[in-house]
């Protein structure tokens, strides 16, 4: 059930969820860094905060044993020396804490370098689909223009030879478009297929690496970081209609 809510939410018009994936898993490498530097800081600033509650706890014997307030040096020092060692103690598990931390992150690289291999192809069909995508919408534009051209041609009464000629480039630009719509169907099967499977490679990426609920995790980045959950929709060859295109060339010159 998580599972089919994890990859639902990584789809989208521009084909960016693999991207959103791909560097949260290599942001972890960097989130990990960031902790153990915390924490050796954190070590660095108790292990000098003990040295100084030791050494105030050695200058109480030379204050004045005199008095009825003598009695109160050994309590003083007594009660900081405690302190010091409390917090000398807790500098030795801040650096046990380091160590796992490191361990933590060179496990996080050895699965890194292993799922980055996996999902090459994914990368793969990410970019394919993505450059598909564009080549098919200007050949899908160029085929308007033609079919325009060569419509306008024909009321405007030019000779025979230019109503030839514009419907060759209007056949060409007819085949490059339908070549697009077919090269589009085969990247949008594939694009989903590898997306899918990578989503699961991701999934296992985190179950290995996630101290914490792993459904909970998945659950709270798909929630924050999902890029839509509309998957690449079906492009079909639109035929010509003159009139529209026309219409459509006028606003999209307005908007420029």
């Amino acid at each position: 059930m998580v599972m089919a809510h994890f990859v639902e939410n990584f789809w989208g018009e521009k084909n960016s969820g693999f991207d959103v994936l791909y560097h949260n898993m290599k942001y972890g490498q960097i989130s990990t860094k960031e902790l153990a530097d915390f924490v050796r800081e954190r070590a660095t600033i108790e292990e000098a905060y003990s040295r100084s509650m030791t050494k105030l706890a050695k200058s109480a014997s030379n204050y004045s044993q005199l008095g009825t307030f003598a009695p109160v040096w050994d309590v003083f020092k007594t009660s900081t020396e405690k302190l010091a060692n409390c917090h000398l103690d807790l500098v030795r598990k801040l650096q046990e804490l380091i160590k796992e931390v490191q361990k933590y992150g060179e496990e996080q690289v050895k699965s890194h370098k292993k799922t980055k291999e996996e999902v090459a192809g994914t990368l793969e069909a990410v970019q394919t689909i993505q450059s598909i995508t564009q080549a098919l919408q200007k050949s899908k534009e160029n085929y308007n223009a033609k079919c325009v051209e060569q419509e306008r041609l024909k009321k405007e009464g030019a000779t025979q030879r230019e109503i030839e000629k514009a419907a060759v480039k209007s056949k060409k630009a007819t085949d490059t478009y339908k070549l697009y719509v077919e090269k589009y169907a085969l990247a949008k099967a594939d694009f989903e297929q590898k997306m899918t499977e990578t989503a699961q490679v991701h999934e296992e990426f985190i179950n290995n690496m996630a101290n914490t609920t792993v459904e909970s995790l998945i659950q709270k980045f798909a929630e924050s970081k999902g890029t839509g959950k509309e998957r690449p929709g079906l492009i079909e060859f639109e035929e010509c209609d003159p009139a529209s295109a026309v219409e459509g060339n006028a606003l999209m010159q307005i908007h420029l």
